[in-house]
């Protein structure tokens, strides 16, 4: 049976959660296409101001990494544009005159930021901060300016204020209205907040109207209503958000203050929907995601042909947490003559609560500093509680039970994706979890804003009671409560072969497994058994699989392979013809010392191999990359050792070797280093008449200086101890963890204790050898199979990246 075509416009949170669920309900029923006008895969937009703050990377708030497109077979158009529908053909038209067909159109093209129309918005210096890129232009300022200024007071204001502080810039906040996130707090909550971020650094100027951004090209600072002036270098606007319609409108979409949907979010037009915050359901245009989150579900199920009573609207929450303080805002939080309150202030702690009565029901509450009891009091809103109802179950709670224990199952802990305690409790005891990422993994609990990690630690701890603090250990994913070792162990105790039967065997939750184990199973099983095993592709990362790296805008990169850095003229006139014939977009050396030709078409790969006639340069792959040299004592006149030759024998031994993570060498002639060696997986030095081995080092966001390892005097003793050593690390590490974090984690001296056993030497280099024997060139050996070739470089998915 044909798959029925369906095409989502918008790669964020909203859309994507739809089509997560539309997977769950009918895995097999659509042939799904993507387009994305961001050139990143589905990131978490909630967690981008700790991106800013540099807390954490793009890469850790990525929802789903271009793996999970690639194994459900979604096509993803990133850095692409739909501008034109064709309602009557049902015909998408994109900015890269690309046309599809339909026969469902999912609209979720999310909002824009609400930019002022000030005299100077059009100046040098102006932002909003809604994606990653507004995250870059602030990082790149920061790096060159102090001064900042934030125009909004509200939830994002604050946090990119927070993030340009963390930058080391000072920063004010404008607000217009007379204290912070007055749309989520009351007075007493917002003034408490406004302190604290003043103790942090912020400075605010509150009741203030910008008139004017001052400057020529480049912002200079702002002028207020009153004639007040401020200096600025960047000025960050986060006034709001509006729903993006302009799509739609021209297409002849019924818009109002959103695209306008039914419950089960139809349009007016045949086969489209919209879903997320430009939808607009019953007048209202929701900006949070747990509603987004609640419309993606209705909208699956109608999708599916799963009928129910669709989405009704949502009650709004706000479980936040601004600069490191809990703040927690539902329902009606304003006073007037209708309503009464319960109040309490606990000034030395920094707690606040507000709880509002109307009619003897609950109607809205603000919390502040402490906002455990948030999820409750929105669940006993929704269900139209009594007062007494919560004042009861305080009293139980006073009394000396705790507050899981007084949590019913079918209070929600995660507002964001709808899960309950029931719900983690269940996953817990049927599924074995332990630990709050396994809960994540099985329930969506914690994915979204994270705001009740806490929470849901608690509730493991309640339900595991003393076994949680024995059995608490990392498993390598959640479908599996089974550490890195068990799983080896098991592997080679009961020989298994392939990762299916891994997953059979050992009882994996989901059958299929997931983009984490996966490759993992695959690298513990090759590693074990190297001659027997067959690799399997497609459970790689898409850089291993299609070997080449992926770039942030689809396209990949092409490295040949230069054994110690060394080239000919030869080979550079077939790397500048093909750079030429295939329009390459940018030529680059790497920190390497290899080319990298970047910008590259996945169908154009295969082509670009056979003309270079090139070995693969590994650029991509989990194992050795290069070794990088310097002159040696051939040219340079400091040189001691040969280290040119000496770099081209560690790579031509260990070309093609994989690992559990990447691995790069270095040699240098003499004590200046020139080739970085200490820095480092493997990093040698020549010295007069000795070799010194260093390992462990990392030139990455954590930096960290290699270990001295071993002093040696010939060159096959610099292969044979660092055969010895990388192959102990291949053993012994787990999948996708750094020689840096290994050599930390088991600690220098043990490594030199277990190395300078000989015989244990002997027995890991003859194992190394085995795994040598069995490796073979990538490139030419994928040109050789014509249907692998048309199956991967032929088609337009856009695959998983690499970690």
């Amino acid at each position: 049976m044909l798959k029925r075509k369906l095409i989502l416009i918008g790669n964020g949170m909203a859309g994507i959660r739809t089509i997560e669920e539309i997977l769950k309900l009918d895995p097999d029923g659509f042939d799904i296409t993507v387009f994305g006008s961001e050139p990143h895969p589905n990131y978490n937009r909630i967690q981008l101001s700790k991106v800013l703050q540099g807390d954490t990377t793009v890469a850790d708030i990525t929802l789903n990494d271009w793996n999970w497109y690639e194994s459900n077979n979604i096509r993803l158009y990133p850095g692409e544009s739909v501008i034109n529908i064709d309602t009557k053909k049902q015909i998408v038209y994109t900015d890269k005159d690309r046309e599809e067909p339909y026969d469902k159109l999912i609209i979720a093209t999310g909002s824009n930021p609400f930019m002022l129309p000030l005299p100077g918005a059009d100046k040098q210096g102006v932002t909003a901060f809604r994606d990653i890129k507004d995250c870059e232009t602030m990082l790149q300022y920061s790096k060159k300016y102090k001064k900042a200024a934030v125009i909004g007071g509200g939830l994002l204001g604050l946090e990119a204020a927070r993030g340009l502080l963390n930058l080391g810039m000072k920063v004010d906040v404008i607000h217009i209205n007379e204290y912070i996130m007055d749309r989520q707090l009351d007075r007493e909550a917002g003034k408490l907040l406004q302190k604290e971020l003043e103790n942090q650094g912020m400075n605010f100027l509150l009741n203030k109207q910008t008139t004017e951004i001052l400057g020529k090209k480049q912002v200079t600072g702002l002028r207020f209503k009153t004639g007040e002036k401020i200096a600025a270098d960047l000025v960050v606007m986060a006034v709001g958000i509006k729903p993006n319609v302009a799509l739609a409108e021209e297409s002849g979409i019924p818009v109002n203050r959103g695209i306008v949907v039914n419950d089960y979010m139809e349009t007016e037009i045949p086969n489209i929907f919209a879903v997320g915050e430009c939808a607009e359901h019953k007048g209202m245009v929701y900006g949070l995601v747990a509603p987004l989150y609640q419309q993606g579900e209705a909208l699956a199920k109608r999708i599916c042909s799963v009928y129910d009573e669709g989405y009704k609207g949502s009650v709004l929450s706000s479980q936040l947490k601004v600069s490191g303080v809990d703040v927690f805002s539902t329902g009606k939080i304003r006073e007037d003559e209708n309503t009464k309150a319960i109040k309490m202030l606990d000034d030395w702690n920094g707690i606040y609560k507000k709880i509002m009565i109307e009619q003897g029901k609950i109607t809205g509450a603000v919390l502040f500093g402490n906002t455990k009891e948030g999820n409750r009091l929105l669940n006993l809103i929704k269900n139209g509680a009594n007062i007494e109802e919560y004042t009861e179950s305080n009293q139980t709670e006073e009394s000396g039970a705790s507050f899981v224990a007084q949590m019913t199952d079918d209070e929600v802990v995660c507002g964001c994706n709808g899960v309950t305690k029931g719900n983690i409790v269940s996953a817990i005891n049927n599924d074995g979890l332990t630990t709050v990422e396994q809960v994540k993994g099985c329930t969506n609990a914690s994915r979204s804003c994270g705001s009740c990690k806490s929470l849901v630690a608690d509730i493991l701890e309640f339900t595991l009671g003393d076994k949680y603090s024995e059995d608490h250990k990392e498993s390598i994913c959640a479908c599996t409560t089974l550490t890195r070792d068990e799983v080896v162990n098991e592997i080679r105790e009961k020989h298994l072969t392939h990762t299916r039967e891994v997953m059979n065997v050992l009882g994996w939750k989901n059958d299929d497994g997931c983009s984490k184990c996966r490759p993992a199973l695959n690298y513990y099983l090759g590693m074990l058994n190297p001659t027997e095993y067959k690799d399997e592709r497609e459970s790689r990362f898409v850089n291993e699989r299609l070997h080449a790296n992926i770039q942030n805008n689809g396209t990949f990169s092409v490295i040949p392979r230069m054994y110690g850095g060394v080239t000919n003229a030869d080979d550079l006139r077939k790397i500048a013809d093909v750079a030429d014939k295939y329009k390459v977009k940018m030529i680059k050396l790497t920190g390497g010392q290899r080319i990298n030709l970047l910008g590259v078409q996945k169908q154009d790969l295969p082509s670009i191999w056979a003309e270079l006639g090139m070995p693969s340069g590994h650029g991509y792959a989990k194992g050795l990359r290069t070794v990088k040299t310097c002159v040696g004592a051939d040219f340079c006149r400091f040189g001691t050792q040969d280290s040119v030759g000496m770099g081209i024998e560690l790579e031509k031994k260990f070309e093609g070797l994989n690992g559990p993570h990447k691995i790069k060498m270095a040699v240098s002639a003499c004590p200046r280093n020139c080739a970085e060696s200490g820095i480092k997986d493997v990093g040698v030095v020549g010295l007069d008449g000795v070799w010194e081995l260093y390992v462990g080092g990392n030139a990455g966001t954590d930096l960290r200086e290699g270990d001295l390892f071993v002093k040696v005097k010939t060159k096959a003793e610099v292969l044979e101890w660092t055969g010895a050593f990388l192959q102990y690390y291949r053993e012994t590490a787990n999948y996708l963890e750094r020689t840096s974090v290994w050599v930390g984690r088991l600690g220098i001296d043990h490594v030199k204790e277990k190395l300078e056993d000989k015989g244990f030497r002997d027995e890991l280099n003859k194992r190394m050898d085995i795994t040598l024997a069995t490796v073979q060139e990538p490139w030419s050996e994928t040109l050789k199979d014509e249907n692998l070739v048309k199956r991967l470089y032929e088609t337009v998915n856009v695959p998983v990246a690499s970690k």
